[in-house]
């Protein structure tokens, strides 16, 4: 199913997207599917990011031929690191280019929702605790991340993180199309299957060090073809079986 969290007026929800209509849900559906009995037509709505992550933990690094692009060396364990709620962007939403940087980057990610809190899980079960997947777009202030030599600040800027346009679940995420383009041009195309450590992997190294709350977000690295963005540019990040996140550059 594809599920969606909305906004019409001033009012905020989940549902379940089918055709156009929207099967309005009672709460978030990672914590069960309970339908109001309400249905829209998708006109009638505005798409926002399908999450309310506590936190949103991103790999670096998990594509073979994006290491070798940024000449490192492959990385014998995943490296994490944390991107805050405040930078979740919604579909269409603007990427605000900050004046601090002078590079900012695409970098389109297959990404996760969680579906329970998750403590020390071991790879054999780590798909119990996925609920759906979607599309990530990594944005990242390149100097300001070579510059300070960790990541917080590079990846962390409002806006930073579009995420959408919806939650599917049913899908097999080791083998998924990953595309980004840059006003329309192909910048980006590989499979999940390049991953260097797969999402069980991932869960397992995250969960030993840290909890993974219901409705946290988990993105999984972006392969080779990074670039940067100006104003004015327009980024679509595709992916096989869920769809098209599109968002707007613009100077903050």
């Amino acid at each position: 199913m594809k599920y969606i969290r909305v906004k019409k007026g001033q009012d905020v929800f989940w549902a379940v997207l089918s055709g156009d209509k929207v099967n309005v849900l009672k709460n978030a559906p990672y914590f069960g599917i309970n339908y109001s009995g309400q249905v829209l037509s998708l006109s009638e709505v505005t798409l926002l990011a399908p999450c309310e992550p506590s936190k949103i933990v991103a790999v670096g690094q998990n594509y073979r031929d994006h290491v070798l692009e940024l000449g490192h060396e492959i990385p014998d364990h995943p490296i994490i690191f944390i991107k805050p709620p405040t930078a979740v962007n919604d579909p269409e939403g603007k990427i605000m280019l900050p004046d601090t940087s002078k590079r900012v980057d695409y970098e389109g990610e297959l990404a996760f929702v969680i579906k329970k809190d998750a403590y020390r899980v071991k790879r054999e079960s780590a798909f119990d605790f996925v609920f759906a997947y979607t599309c990530l777009n990594d944005v990242t202030a390149r100097d300001l991340q070579s510059l300070d030599g960790q990541w917080s600040r590079a990846k962390s800027f409002d806006s930073f993180s579009p995420i959408g346009p919806c939650l599917v679940d049913g899908l097999d995420p080791l083998n998924l199309k990953v595309e980004t383009r840059l006003n329309g041009e192909l910048k980006q195309s590989s499979r999940t299957g390049e991953f260097i450590f797969d999402i069980p992997c991932l869960i397992e190294f995250i969960t030993d060090c840290m909890t993974l709350k219901a409705g946290d977000v988990v993105t999984t690295g972006t392969p080779m073809g990074v670039g940067p963005m100006k104003s004015g540019d327009v980024v679509e990040v595709e992916i096989e079986g869920i769809g098209v996140l599109k968002n707007h550059a613009v100077e903050r």
